[in-house]
């Protein structure tokens, strides 16, 4: 693994801005009327998980990191449940690859929260 120097070194943030890119395309998809519902609240879930992994990183210690690393688990909680939702809906097909990329991201989250706990513990 090479050096971490900012936020955009993490693979976590990566895939994270990826899945932004995902969610972003798929949205067009749902119905107008959702325009103002699903469709911004999913946006903004999305757009809030690479965004407090970049935030974290640029704190000043490894509990702060820690932290905001939640907050964006947090996000990508909610984003996997408007996924769902849209899915139940039927506005998108149940077997969509942007659920699979919500929990590769959730597993790549965990991962660095227990990694960085295992240091300030």
């Amino acid at each position: 693994m090479g050096t971490i120097h900012t936020h955009r070194d993490l693979f976590v943030w990566q895939e994270a801005m990826k899945l932004v890119a995902a969610v972003y395309q798929l949205t067009v998809l749902l119905p107008k009327n959702e325009w103002f519902g699903l469709t911004a609240q999913a946006r903004r879930a999305a757009v809030s998980v690479p965004s407090n992994i970049a935030e974290g990183a640029a704190r000043n210690s490894t509990r702060e990191f820690v932290q905001f690393l939640g907050i964006a688990t947090g996000s990508l909680a909610e984003l996997e449940t408007q996924m769902e939702l849209a899915v139940m809906l039927k506005y998108l097909p149940g077997d969509t690859e942007i659920l699979r990329h919500t929990h590769r991201v959730g597993r790549l989250l965990t991962a660095l929260r227990t990694s960085l706990r295992n240091k300030v513990d």
